[in-house]
């Protein structure tokens, strides 16, 4: 049960319970008083019809009668009251009553004659006296409902501890339910709040199904995620510094050549062939450098939030197979096979810059890892226009059915599984051999690529078989015209 819905029975409860107890109180009474009456009225017309003799005697009703008779009909439950015609009091048993100025107005006094009134805790009976037909007086008798009184008193007694005794019942389980269900709760949770804030190891709570279990719930994913960023950060952090280390080390290489090269030039004894071949290496080792720098910028931009791309539409047919061609030189030097597709229809939204970025760096891995008389596939084509040079087994993996792929595939040695899963981090090669700086890449080229597509809200996959080759597909969304935010 969820507490808001406990604590509001519970405060139904106690406001219903006083409600409950006087009316069961009210009832009791009242259904004791309709017993008793039938017992009272007997009781009382026996002693009228005794009382009656005495009282219809018109000497009585003068002042400073003989009125001995009347005291004796009196007792401590019973009085009796002598009036005249007119209202003033004359006589009464009663001393709370006794006093001589006391009177009763006509109206009052000629109303209820030959009635018993039962009033709270006594029975009244007023009857007018005559003599010759004429009104001389009239008297009044009561008599006390003592054992009306006396069970009133014990069923309220009655009533009133059972009220104490429920009411304190229902107190000590609510505060049992409040502490179990509120306190105990939230003590465990503020314990573990402040075993999170000092790094201790927590339990999560028992699964609860009310508020307080979905604010566990809440905390638990806070702190979950918390621990997540926290693993991430300082994942990026290891791996910041890991990157500053590499290129640190991959920069010295190509710097101390440049350094060396630079100061054999300014002697006199070279050939103009060896003055040549200097100059291209100090050019090349150059170009590394630049290239790494470059690379390593556009990483950092991409990793930060705020760096947005910007993407404007584009006609696919015309933009795709400019974007695919000018690649025949570069595979024709190696003496590498280059097919080429383009087969697109449609709109796509696109920074052409950084996808010449993407294929530039595809291209460059597929070119570094084919062997001379190899080919290397290069396509644009809409989700369901498969080229027929494709891998067999990378089919599996064009399961869209909108958008467009863009595929690099080249023959090889292709890619263990071990490794698969690594090919996207930053820095990281399948082919971990040092070599001489400028004859393999920065580590980046990947991991830019899929940070790229990812802003373009596309995807990009690698598929490998060893012995056969390796093929990368990005795949990018159709664009429907919706207002770029």
């Amino acid at each position: 049960m969820r507490i808001k819905t406990w604590l509001l029975a519970s405060y139904l409860i106690v406001m219903s319970l006083p409600l409950g107890a006087a009316y069961g109180l009210f009832a009791w009474i009242t259904s004791y008083h309709e017993e008793r009456n039938v017992v009272d009225n007997l009781d009382s017309l026996v002693k009228l019809n005794e009382m009656q003799g005495v009282l219809l005697e018109s000497s009585l009703y003068k002042p400073n009668a003989d009125w001995k008779e009347v005291n004796k009909l009196a007792n401590s439950r019973i009085s009796v009251t002598l009036y005249n015609d007119i209202g003033f009091m004359l006589h009464s048993t009663s001393p709370i009553s006794q006093n001589p100025l006391s009177f009763m107005p006509r109206k009052e006094l000629y109303e209820g004659f030959y009635e018993l009134r039962q009033k709270f805790g006594m029975v009244t009976y007023k009857e007018p006296v005559f003599t010759e037909n004429s009104l001389i007086g009239v008297y009044e008798i009561t008599w006390a409902r003592d054992e009306w009184v006396s069970g009133v008193g014990k069923r309220t007694w009655v009533v009133v501890v059972l009220f104490a005794v429920f009411f304190t019942s229902l107190f000590a389980g609510v505060a049992l339910l409040v502490n179990r269900k509120l306190n105990t709760p939230l003590q465990l949770l503020m314990r573990q709040m402040d075993s999170f804030a000092r790094g201790e190891s927590i339990q999560p709570m028992p699964k609860r199904k009310d508020e307080l279990g979905e604010l566990a719930e809440s905390f638990e994913a806070m702190r979950t995620e918390l621990i997540t960023a926290n693993q991430n950060l300082t994942a990026e952090q290891q791996q910041k510094e890991f990157m500053i280390a590499s290129i640190s080390h991959d920069l010295k290489t190509p710097l101390t050549s440049i350094r060396a090269y630079a100061e054999a030039l300014d002697e006199r004894t070279l050939s103009t062939r060896e003055w040549q071949e200097y100059r291209e290496v100090i050019i090349s080792k150059a170009n590394y450098i630049r290239q790494m720098l470059d690379d390593l910028l556009m990483y950092t931009l991409l990793q930060s939030s705020k760096y947005e791309v910007e993407l404007v539409p584009v006609e696919g047919e015309e933009f795709f197979d400019m974007l695919v061609s000018g690649y025949e030189t570069l595979c024709n030097e190696k003496r590498i096979e280059l097919r080429t597709t383009c087969a697109i229809t449609g709109e796509y939204a696109v920074n052409s810059k950084q996808l010449m970025r993407v294929v530039d760096n595809l291209m460059m891995n597929a070119i570094a890892h084919t062997e001379r008389e190899g080919m290397i596939g290069l396509a644009a084509v809409n989700a369901a226009k498969v080229p027929e040079w494709c891998f067999d087994f990378m089919k599996e993996a064009l399961d869209e059915e909108s958008g467009m792929y863009l595929i690099v595939q080249n023959e090889g040695d292709g890619i263990p599984d071990s490794q698969m899963e690594n090919m996207f981090k930053p820095l990281y090669q399948a082919d971990e051999a040092r070599t001489k700086a400028g004859e393999r890449g920065t580590g980046l080229g990947l991991s830019i690529t899929q940070q790229i597509m990812e802003k373009h809200g596309g995807t990009v996959e690698i598929v490998s078989r060893q012995g056969i080759g390796t093929a990368i597909i990005c795949w990018l969304p159709e664009w429907k015209g919706e207002e770029k935010e």
